[in-house]
């Protein structure tokens, strides 16, 4: 088992920055690759970024290529996504994931049962 609790989601003016967290517990997190998938409010969820077990491979959603950076601290059990020049179209629940994948393909797929995912954090981006 692995329990993902998100954090830092908040209100913000558009062109603004957010830095959200992913803190995870239970089996080692580092074993997991770490992802950030978003829900609009009557909108299907969608992948955001997504980061390797190491860190050193990430992926982005091309709505958000630029403009967000995801990052992981293995040490801390931590995965980030730092959310730069927000848009009014940002704004959704925003949820960390925990998933073996190896791909973009992996990581970009709908939940698969093998997943752990946290319970999200809103973010709301004002005009």
């Amino acid at each position: 088992q692995v329990q993902l609790v998100e954090s830092g989601g908040g209100l913000v003016q558009a062109g603004g920055s957010l830095r959200l967290a992913c803190a995870a517990s239970g089996r080692t997190f580092s074993t997991y690759g770490a992802a950030w998938f978003r829900q609009a409010p009557g909108k299907e969820r969608e992948f955001v970024a997504a980061v390797s077990r190491s860190g050193m491979t990430t992926y982005y959603a091309d709505s958000v290529k630029g403009r967000f950076t995801i990052s992981r601290d293995n040490a801390k059990n931590t995965a980030y996504l730092q959310m730069n020049s927000l848009k009014p179209e940002d704004t959704a629940v925003y949820y960390c994931v925990a998933r073996r994948a190896n791909t973009y393909s992996d990581y970009v797929g709908p939940p698969n049962g093998l997943d752990y995912w946290g319970k999200g954090t809103l973010v709301t981006v004002s005009s």
